[in-house]
């Protein structure tokens, strides 16, 4: 199979993150930190060092504000309904671009009542610029929650230029399910409150790896509530983080992967990203040459390349690349309803294929030929 749906899971992981995360099956079956004894402590402490090299790799705030999660949309939850402070009725800011991770909690908020919310417009570059998350803040905004990157087009929104645009009192909260592994983020240097990281993309690690990290201004009240090893007579969540936001046993194999998936980025990412763009324009530049096919992506570093077909829609062209070429790619509407609308594709969707740096020029090729036949209808 030509795999080309990264972005919604990496197909292939380095070896050192297959191992790891195997042998963590293997060995480490013990709960980290709730016992006493020599494997519980252990694996506390190798959960410790993964907080400590997130925190590092995404210029964070240290280990206590690195929470893991089950995925992207888990941290997104956390961090929005997090930053709604009780009575209060805050404003957010939000765009078309977003994922049903942010705009589904968002909406539950304003439905209930317990918050306003401004969602912006693609501007002519097909992203959203930092003057208009600027212009849409009120007296009571309380955050701008946006992704770093578009999981349809793969459009990418600058968090340094919102932050310097915002005023300092506005949270910035960040999606980085598509961007996170595909380019540097320095929580510190650009202004980041909150982080919200997928595992399971282009940081190479396993499914059920997410994280969540978070700025010393920014304290988001607990999620879910159960066990945490600490503070156990509370019948409250524990005061400190991380503890206060982990209920429950942590999935110990997966923050393995993932800190694996960090190491082998610190030395790849720069080199991967590189690859990564030069394969997206192989992909853009090919489609465009093909009669009937619309192209709504430019190069970039996080490997998306969407379009559209005149003739088939877009699940049915999906189809045809899977059943008759082993090309597996995704159709529809992406878990984005509003950036389709924005495009234009809303009633059927697009196609999205998505590269990851194990990918070769050689399945480009086969996947342009293919992409041809079927809009040509052979």
């Amino acid at each position: 199979m030509i795999y080309f749906d990264n972005a919604a899971t990496g197909g292939r992981k380095p070896p050192s993150v297959l191992s790891t995360a195997s042998e963590a099956v293997r060995s480490a079956n013990a709960n980290p930190g709730r016992s006493g004894h020599a494997l519980s402590v252990t694996l506390a402490e190798n959960l410790l060092n993964c907080r400590s090299l997130l925190s590092d790799f995404f210029g964070g705030y240290g280990y206590e504000r690195t929470v893991f999660t089950k995925n992207c949309t888990e941290a997104l939850n956390i961090a929005i309904f997090g930053a709604v402070p009780p009575g209060e009725k805050p404003h957010f800011i939000t765009t078309v671009m977003e994922h049903n991770s942010v705009l589904r909690p968002l909406k539950a908020l304003e439905r209930a009542g317990r918050a306003e919310l401004t969602i912006l417009g693609l501007n002519g570059q097909g992203t959203v610029s930092a003057e208009e998350f600027a212009g849409a803040v009120k007296s009571n905004t309380r955050a701008a929650v946006f992704t770093l990157a578009s999981n349809v087009t793969g459009a990418h929104i600058d968090p340094a230029a919102v932050r310097a645009a915002l005023p300092e009192n506005v949270l910035v909260l960040c999606d980085g399910a598509q961007a996170c592994g595909h380019m540097p983020v320095d929580m510190r240097a650009q202004g980041i409150d909150a982080l919200c990281v997928a595992g399971h993309k282009g940081m190479h690690g396993i499914a059920g790896s997410g994280a969540l990290l978070f700025s010393e201004r920014y304290d988001p009240a607990p999620f879910m509530y159960g066990g945490s090893g600490s503070e156990s007579a509370n019948p409250d969540m524990p005061s400190f983080y991380p503890d206060r936001l982990e209920a429950g046993t942590l999935n110990y194999p997966a923050a393995m992967s993932l800190m694996e998936g960090a190491l082998y980025l610190k030395t790849h990412m720069a080199d991967a990203a590189a690859y990564i763009c030069e394969l997206t324009r192989t992909l853009v530049g090919g489609l465009r040459q093909i009669p009937g096919i619309r192209v709504y992506s430019l190069p970039n570093p996080f490997g998306i390349a969407a379009f559209g077909c005149d003739s088939l829609q877009s699940e049915f062209f999906a189809q045809e690349l899977s059943d008759r070429f082993d090309i597996a790619v995704r159709g529809g509407l992406h878990c984005a309803p509003l950036m389709h609308e924005a495009l234009g594709s809303g009633s059927g969707g697009l196609v999205r294929a998505s590269v990851s740096e194990f990918n070769t020029p050689h399945e480009a090729h086969m996947f342009l030929l293919a992409a041809e036949k079927i809009a040509r209808g052979g």
